[in-house]
């Protein structure tokens, strides 16, 4: 494994499925009376988070906590950085501490890798989204998910996801989880396609490893996962479209557009899911959306990214063999 997570256009093949495997022994770990390792014991993990978060921040607590790290959360809000403090100072505040990793949350694009590279700490980055950038855990999380649902559990071990069709609809202009979707789905073998009104599409998405539509009904019949996208109005300067309700009609997904799906294929949502809009409720509540899973999967492969950067080569998790009266006897 690399030292930093920064972007999952970064991750090789090998190192994908390494964390997804890893990641299937940490979901092992959750089935279990007692749901924690002792990994990462004595170890510090600074949550560094400049942006607004309830998903990712307490899935990585969860993570670390699981691991038996000690955790230091940091906001923006209420710190030093409302009064004007930079990411520099705050960051060799962290090194004078002794923290020995940090996951940072950045509005910025490119601040976790100038938080890696540009020596104010001494220890592993991960970017838990930065900007419209990229957001790679989301990324391997939802991989973790489709491969857990098309392929299973136990037989997608040290697979990738060779030949599967993923449709990845809305707000792609603003989204740092469809960016990173399509690199780390790509590597993994994937077919990706995007569809979203032009306006919702950026520059150059022509040269990204996959395909672009404007037509979801047309999609839909050869997709084996679709990723519903919310439209990020927190990020808009423009009209990107006339009404909700004409996005809606072109772009939401109902019981009856999901129909024209094939009958395995999964319904996905980073969160938060804005019902009515790109989703209704009742395919959010279905059997097929997998919204809670992905959340489940976040702690169980965060716990897996933050085990591989911080706690060594020897297997997550150890594996006991009972002791037969055959062997007492030898």
């Amino acid at each position: 494994m690399m030292r930093h997570l920064i972007s999952a256009a970064d991750l090789t093949r090998d190192d994908a499925v390494l964390i997804l495997d890893t990641a299937e022994e940490m979901a092992r770990v959750a089935d279990r009376p007692i749901k924690k390792l002792p990994a990462l014991r004595g170890r510090t993990v600074c949550n560094l988070f400049f942006e607004d978060s309830t998903r990712t921040r307490i899935s990585f607590e969860a993570a670390e906590k699981r691991l038996s790290a000690d955790v230091i959360n940091f906001a923006a809000k209420g710190s030093s950085v409302s009064k004007g403090e930079s990411l520099k100072d705050t960051a060799q505040t962290l090194e004078a501490m002794g923290v020995d990793a940090v996951v940072i949350r950045h509005s910025a694009s490119g601040a976790p890798y100038r938080l890696a590279t540009s020596g104010w700490i001494d220890a592993p980055v991960i970017n838990a989204g930065d900007g419209t950038h990229q957001h790679p855990t989301q990324a391997l999380l939802d991989a973790f998910t489709m491969r857990r649902r098309l392929v299973g559990p136990d037989a997608g071990l040290g697979q990738g996801l060779d030949g599967r069709r993923v449709t990845v609809v809305g707000d792609i202009l603003h989204s740092r989880v469809a960016r990173s979707n399509v690199d780390l789905l790509h590597t993994l073998g994937a077919e990706v396609t995007l569809v979203a009104p032009p306006t919702l599409l950026p520059v150059g998405v022509d040269s990204w490893p996959c395909d672009v539509s404007y037509d979801l009904d047309a999609s839909l019949p050869k997709t084996d996962a679709v990723m519903m996208l919310r439209v990020q109005r927190e990020r808009m300067n423009a009209a990107f479209f006339p009404t909700e309700r004409e996005y809606t009609r072109r772009y939401g997904l109902d019981a009856e557009r999901l129909a024209k799906a094939p009958g395995h294929a999964i319904v996905m949502h980073p969160g938060p899911m804005v019902r009515g809009m790109e989703i209704t409720a009742e395919v959010a509540d279905s059997e097929r959306c997998t919204v809670v899973e992905q959340v489940a999967n976040g702690v169980h492969t965060r716990m897996a990214v933050l085990y591989l950067l911080l706690g060594g080569n020897e297997p997550a998790v150890t594996h006991t063999r009972p002791t037969t009266g055959s062997e007492e006897s030898k």
